[in-house]
């Protein structure tokens, strides 16, 4: 009979644990720091990516909050609450329920705060997230600095029913309210100039534990669109979420949307937005570059190196479905990419 070999109850599924190269980042730094690291404090799991891109603190303030009492209570005051919820748009429908809301809540990708998924929203307390500022500039004629709560008035705010795809295999199904990135790109008037499109999120080490924690890595988080991604009727800018304003978990007040893409192209909390002549980089290209490219679409045939892709899990449901390619919006997506691109870890 053949040995059976049960791991031990410490261990964690491959494609929750920390990718190696954040492992080996942080030795080699530690490394170069010597004691020095000691008498600094330094502390926590690491997570991040040496970039060299400046850094954007946002609107708000850095005082100290309470710990919130619970994952539903940390949307921030918003003066634009009667706009919410938005009128649903009848093109985007479902083939699963929606996520539990507090289900949702409670299980976040939000390395800022904590990288424990279940622990975000317990660290957002110090976190101002209202009044907020958006810079855009680059390859513009009308760029400037526009108030989130502005642009709610001005554009509308829609819901929009969204699969959503994590790398690391996981999935939701949630009600976004938002705008169209199209309206944004169409009020700033880019030139032609402008291929792409970067973003750059918060920073604040007094206000997010993880930055402070995690400060060897070179915040804030950073990401970007070719102008025709940007363009399509499916990006989304998210103010909300399950009919109200964003909770801070889920990246109040002003969030990327793709639901055809992986989730970390999704960035939150924006507070800048740039038009490129070349592409910009990104934050997990520049880290991993082996396991995490600048398209990411959503692809079951292309596995992760370190997971397969074929099925996901649905936070909340005790279940796992079959991975869609571009996470089942090929109808508005497939015509942007080329074999190429969908054959490889994009």
């Amino acid at each position: 009979m053949a040995n059976i070999i049960l791991p031990p109850d410490w261990t964690i599924p491959e494609n929750r644990a920390t990718p190696p190269a954040i492992y080996w980042n942080r030795r080699s730094f530690v490394k170069k720091l010597g004691v020095g690291l000691a008498a600094a404090g330094v502390a926590g799991c690491g997570v991040g990516g040496g970039s060299g891109q400046g850094r954007n603190e946002g609107g708000g303030g850095g005082t100290a909050g309470p710990v919130p009492d619970g994952p539903l209570d940390t949307i921030p005051e918003t003066p634009t609450r009667e706009l919410y919820p938005g009128d649903r748009d009848p093109r985007f429908t479902l083939d699963r329920p929606l996520t539990d809301r507090e289900v949702a809540a409670t299980y976040n990708n939000f390395y800022e705060f904590m990288t424990d998924k279940d622990a975000v929203w317990r660290h957002t307390g110090p976190f101002q997230a209202r009044p907020w500022t958006v810079e855009v500039s680059g390859e513009v004629d009308r760029g400037g600095t526009f108030d989130v709560a502005d642009l709610e008035r001005e554009f509308g705010l829609e819901e929009r029913l969204y699969r959503f795809r994590c790398v690391e295999a996981w999935a939701m199904a949630v009600p976004w309210t938002g705008f169209p990135m199209e309206k944004l790109i169409r009020k700033v008037e880019p030139l032609s100039s402008a291929r792409y499109v970067r973003f750059i999120t918060f920073y604040r080490p007094d206000e997010a534990i993880g930055q402070r924690e995690q400060d060897w890595y070179d915040w804030p988080y950073y990401e970007g669109l070719r102008m025709d991604e940007a363009l399509n009727e499916l990006t989304f800018v998210a103010t909300g979420i399950f009919g109200e304003p964003l909770p801070k978990q889920h990246g109040a007040p002003i969030r990327m949307v793709l639901p055809w893409k992986y989730g970390f192209k999704s960035p939150k909390s924006v507070v800048r937005m740039e038009f490129t002549r070349e592409r910009p980089r990104t934050f997990w290209s520049d880290l991993t570059p082996n396991e995490y490219g600048f398209y990411s679409n959503v692809n079951p045939a292309v596995p992760h190196p370190r997971w397969s892709q074929e099925t996901e899990e649905m936070i909340g449901e005790d279940l796992r479905r079959d991975t869609l390619v571009h996470n089942g919006y090929g109808e508005w997506v497939a015509h942007l990419y080329d074999e190429e691109v969908m054959s490889r870890i994009s």
